[in-house]
C-alpha cells in the first residue's frame, strides 16, 4: 500500500492543486490554444492507431505464418526500431527529406528536382511516431500469433475457407486483446512525446504544459492542462473497456502436439512478402540512422570528445539504477500482494500499473511540486540546509519508477502466471516460508521475465525525454537531453553521435530480449 500512495502521489498533487485555480494566461489559452492541443492530440492518437496497426499486425502474422527470404532476420529487425527514440527519428526524417538530405541528393541523380517534401506537420508527426512506436503492436500480436492453437486454422481450411478470410473472420478478432495491449502503449507514448512535436511546431498537451510552465512561467496552467490529458488518456481507456464489455475472450489450447508449420509460397510471393515485411524496418530503422550516420561523419570532430562518454556513462548510471528500482518494486508489488490474504489488498496491487498511463510531462509536475514542498519543511524545521530530494537523482529515479512501474510489471506477471501454484505449495507444505520458496524456487523460474522487465524499462528510461527535461539536477545531464539541446538551438547534425550513442546503448538489450522470445517460441 506504501507502493501504491508513492505511485499515486503524482495524481493526487494535481488533483489537489486544482483547487488554486488557473493562470493568468488560462483564458487565452482555452479559447485559442486548447481546441488545437485537443484536435491535434486526438489526431495523431488515431493516426498512430491505424498505421502502427498496419504495420504491426500484418509484420507479424506475415513471419508467424509463411515462410520466405531473410524471415529469421526481419523477425528481430522488426523489433530495433525501439532502440531509436521518437524525437531523434523526426529529427533524422526532417533533414533526410530537406535540401541536401540523401534523400534530395537520391533525387537529383535521377533527375528529379522537387525532392523535398513538407513532413512538418501533424500528419508527418504521425507517420514518424508510428514507424517508431509499431514494435510494441507487432510484438504484442506476434506473442498471440505463435501460441494461438494448430486446430483452430486447421478447422477453418476443412471447412473451405480462406487463409485471407480466417485471418480477417478468426484470427483478427482473437487477437484483439493482445493487439489492445500494444496498441495502449503506443497511444501511451504518443500522447507522452514532447521532442517530436516540438521539433515539428505541432501543439499538443505535452508542448503546451512545458510552454506554460518554462514560458509563460504559470505552474497552475501547466497543471489544469495535466489534468486534461490525465482525462483524456484515461477516458480513452475507458471507451476501449466499455467497447468490448460484453465480448469474452478465452485461450483455446490444442489437443494435439502439431506445431504450426509455416506455410511456403511460390517464389515471387515469397519475394513479395518480403518486401512487404522490409518497409517498416527500412522506414523505421535503415533511414533515420542513415540519416544520423552522415550527419555524425560531419560532425564527429566538433561532437566525439571526452565529456560525451562521461555523459553516456551518466545516462547509462541512471537507466541501471531506475531498472533495478523499478524490477524490485513490481516484485513487491506483485508477491506481498500475492502473499496477503485480504482481498483488497490483491485487488489495489494492479493500480500501481497506472503510472505509465500517465504522461512524463503529468508525472514531472506531479513530483516536483510535492518533493519541493518536502524540501522546504526539512530545512524550516531545521533537519537540512539544502534541497536533499527536489533536484537530486532521487526525485527524477523515483519519477521513473512511477512511470514505468507498469512496464516492468507486465512481464513479471506473465512469468508468475506460468508457474503453477503447486510448486509453491508443495514448498510450504515442506516447512518453507514464502519469501525462501521465492528464493529457491520460484526466483529461478521467472528470472527470463525479471531480465525482460530490467530490459524494457532500461530502454524507455534512457529514452525518456519530458519527464527528465523538467527533474534532472543541474550538473546532471543525458544523451537524450543533449540530442535534444543540440536540435533546439538549430545545430541538428551535431545531435546525430548523441542520438546514435542512445541507439547503440538500447539497440544491445533489444537484440537480446528478441532472444528471450525466440527462446519462448
Amino acid at each position: 500500500m506504501f507502493i501504491l500512495l508513492l505511485i499515486a502521489v503524482p495524481v493526487l498533487t494535481i488533483s489537489v492543486k486544482l483547487f488554486d485555480g488557473p493562470g493568468e494566461s488560462w483564458s487565452h489559452i482555452s479559447t485559442y490554444l486548447l481546441p488545437s492541443y485537443l484536435e491535434n492530440s486526438l489526431y495523431l492518437a488515431l493516426l498512430c492507431s491505424l498505421l502502427t496497426i498496419l504495420f504491426g499486425v500484418s509484420s507479424a502474422w506475415l513471419v508467424t505464418r509463411y515462410h520466405f527470404p531473410l524471415r529469421k532476420v526481419l523477425e528481430w529487425l522488426l523489433i530495433i526500431p525501439l532502440a531509436i527514440p521518437s524525437y531523434i527519428v523526426a529529427y533524422a526524417y526532417a533533414g533526410f527529406l530537406d535540401y541536401g538530405g540523401v534523400y534530395s541528393i537520391f533525387m537529383e541523380v535521377f533527375g528529379v528536382t522537387q525532392a523535398k517534401f513538407d513532413i512538418m506537420n501533424v500528419f508527418g508527426l504521425a507517420f514518424v511516431l508510428s514507424i517508431s512506436l509499431f514494435p510494441y503492436v507487432y510484438v504484442s500480436s506476434r506473442a498471440f500469433f505463435l501460441n494461438q492453437a494448430v486446430n483452430l486454422l486447421e478447422a477453418s481450411r476443412l471447412l473451405g475457407v480462406s487463409e485471407r478470410k480466417s485471418f480477417v473472420k478468426l484470427i483478427l478478432p482473437l487477437a484483439r486483446p493482445a493487439i489492445v495491449a500494444g496498441l495502449v502503449l503506443v497511444i501511451m507514448e504518443v500522447l507522452n512525446d514532447y521532442g517530436a512535436a516540438q521539433y515539428f511546431g505541432v501543439n499538443t498537451f505535452t508542448t503546451g504544459i512545458f510552454r506554460s510552465w518554462f514560458s509563460l512561467e504559470e505552474p497552475e496552467t501547466a497543471i489544469y492542462l495535466s489534468a486534461l490529458l490525465l482525462i483524456l488518456v484515461f477516458g480513452l481507456i475507458l471507451i476501449e473497456k466499455w467497447q468490448r464489455r460484453k465480448i469474452q475472450y478465452s485461450s483455446v489450447k490444442s489437443t494435439n502436439t502439431k506445431t504450426n508449420k509455416r506455410i511456403v509460397l511460390p517464389k515471387f510471393q515469397q519475394f513479395i512478402i518480403s518486401l512487404v515485411v522490409i518497409i517498416p524496418v527500412v522506414l523505421g530503422f535503415f533511414i533515420p540512422v542513415l540519416q544520423l550516420l552522415i550527419w555524425a561523419y560531419k560532425t564527429v570532430d566538433k561532437v566525439m570528445n571526452q565529456s560525451l562518454f562521461w555523459l553516456s556513462l551518466q545516462s547509462f548510471g541512471i537507466a541501471f539504477v531506475t531498472a533495478f528500482f523499478t524490477v524490485f518494486f513490481a516484485l513487491i508489488l506483485l508477491y506481498f500482494s500475492k502473499w496477503n490474504k485480504i482481498t483488497l489488498v490483491q485487488n489495489a496491487a494492479k493500480l500501481g500499473v497506472l503510472g505509465y498511463a500517465i504522461p512524463g510531462a503529468v508525472v514531472a509536475i506531479g513530483v516536483m511540486i510535492p518533493t519541493l514542498f518536502l524540501d522546504k519543511w526539512f530545512i524550516t524545521e531545521g533537519f537540512a540546509t539544502q534541497f536533499v530530494i527536489n533536484g537530486t537523482l532521487i526525485a527524477l529515479v523515483y519519477a521513473y519508477v512511477v512511470r514505468f512501474l507498469a512496464v516492468a510489471y507486465q512481464p513479471l506477471e506473465s512469468s508468475s502466471l506460468k508457474v503453477s501454484d503447486s510448486i509453491p505449495d508443495s514448498s510450504k507444505i515442506l516447512g518453507m516460508g514464502n519469501f525462501k520458496t521465492f528464493i529457491k524456487i520460484e526466483f529461478p523460474l521467472i528470472r527470463a521475465g525479471m531480465l525482460s522487465a530490467f530490459i524494457l524499462v532500461f530502454i524507455d528510461t534512457l529514452k525518456e525525454l519530458p519527464l527528465t527535461l523538467i527533474l534532472k539536477p543541474y550538473h546532471i545531464n543525458t544523451l537524450a537531453v543533449k540530442a535534444y539541446e543540440f536540435a533546439s538551438d538549430e545545430m541538428v547534425m551535431h545531435a546525430a553521435i548523441p542520438s546514435l550513442f542512445i541507439i547503440l546503448t538500447a539497440l544491445i538489450p533489444v537484440v537480446f530480449l528478441n532472444k528471450l522470445l525466440l527462446k519462448n517460441e
